[in-house]
């Protein structure tokens, strides 16, 4: 009865395994990156950005992620205390996450973005630089 019980209970093991076994998540914190939709701006005032969050893995965009951090300073080009408001603008395609901030000279300028992913433990951060140009 010991043994019945035991094929029973893997058996239905297995199948579960089997049902889920598509949907079950195997991504990892580091296969998330974000990506400049377009890595240029204009120097200005309330200049929109676009960064896109993908699976690096398979190449899809995320939506949902929970973007908690951002800052926007020109570190590239030695002046990190060159720092600039950024502030998030709504509407856009889904993982698609647009910012508008001023860019008060040319250079480059470095964003960093800290994001939650919905089902994932860990943090992703990146550091893109964006090109503001007269």
């Amino acid at each position: 009865m010991k043994t019945s019980t035991f094929v029973r209970a893997a058996a239905a093991a297995l199948f579960g395994l089997a049902i889920a076994g598509p949907n079950m998540a195997l991504a990892d914190i580091k296969d998330y990156e974000f990506k400049l939709v377009e890595p240029t701006v204009k120097v200005g005032y309330d200049r929109v950005f676009t960064v896109r969050l993908l699976n690096k893995k398979t190449g899809k965009v995320v939506p949902g992620a929970v973007i908690f951090a951002t800052r926007l300073d020109m570190a590239p080009d030695a002046m990190e205390e060159m720092v600039t408001k950024v502030t998030p603008v709504p509407g856009g395609e889904p993982g698609d996450y647009s910012f508008k901030a001023r860019f008060s000279m040319e250079g480059r300028w470095q964003l960093s973005l800290g994001a939650k992913v919905q089902g994932e433990t860990g943090t992703v951060d990146n550091k893109l630089i964006i090109t503001a140009q007269k």
